[in-house]
């Protein structure tokens, strides 16, 4: 298992802050914890549709006593005290665009061999699907599973947009709303590990993850997703950069 709760006065800190207040302002549906008993590292792979989402995320992964490193992008560390933060407790900086992306999967893959949680929202962004529904992923997931031969769970969650919804300031914390945080059991791409990490390859490893992440949401919202996976172009992506591992 990853280290619980861990040594770092500043992970131990924001804990100490954020819990009493996202207790204060949600009911939780916390399942599938299980799947987090995991031998060695592993890879938690969620859905993002909230500003907030990564705190509620943080706060199912700590109540089952994993403190996840979690793939961020690189400007987060820039700004006062939430770069700190995430520098103190061991998150990840995603150089997105950039020539070192590839920096931010190696040290992914050295944490995963430590035996770490690396957490990773496939999407590398909110999505923009317009009902909130998972869209296609980035293959830095598939890579940083495909090189590490971690076992991926994936973690959805649900309810956050009711208090603070994609791209809004308004922020609505009471009443108190339900947060659905679901984890399921880990994808199997055991079959891809012996094959070249190809284009058809990456694609097919992070189809499985976004499937398994869109399916456990279908069955927390009680709907079917749309037949066909949003797709998000990036005008501003230059040739010849690697994708974002986030």
């Amino acid at each position: 298992m990853p280290i619980a709760h861990p040594k770092s006065r500043t992970y131990r800190a924001a804990a100490f802050v954020l819990r009493p207040l996202l207790f204060a302002i949600t009911k939780r549906d916390w399942q599938g914890g299980e799947h987090l008993r995991q031998d060695g590292g592993f890879i938690v792979a969620a859905n993002h549709f909230s500003n907030l989402d990564p705190l509620t995320f943080a706060h199912f992964m700590y109540d089952h006593g994993i403190a996840p490193r979690i793939l961020a992008k690189s400007s987060l560390f820039t700004i006062p005290v939430v770069g700190k933060l995430l520098a103190n407790t061991g998150q990840i900086p995603v150089h997105r665009q950039t020539t070192q992306a590839g920096r931010s999967l190696e040290e992914a893959v050295a944490a995963l061999e430590g035996g770490a949680c690396v957490a990773v929202f496939p999407e590398g962004t909110l999505t923009r699907e317009p009902n909130l529904w998972p869209m296609a992923g980035k293959t830095g997931v598939a890579r940083l599973a495909l090189l590490s031969r971690a076992p991926v769970v994936p973690v959805v969650q649900w309810g956050v947009q009711e208090i603070l919804p994609r791209y809004s300031k308004k922020f609505r914390p009471f009443p108190r709303k339900t947060v659905h945080v679901h984890a399921g059991p880990p994808v199997d791409l055991s079959d891809l590990y012996d094959r070249p990490l190809d284009t058809v390859v990456l694609r097919e490893a992070t189809e499985r993850v976004m499937t398994a992440i869109t399916g456990i949401l279908e069955g927390i919202r009680g709907e079917q997703a749309p037949a066909e996976r949003y797709v998000m172009r990036d005008p501003s992506r230059r040739p010849g950069t690697p994708e974002d591992p986030a």
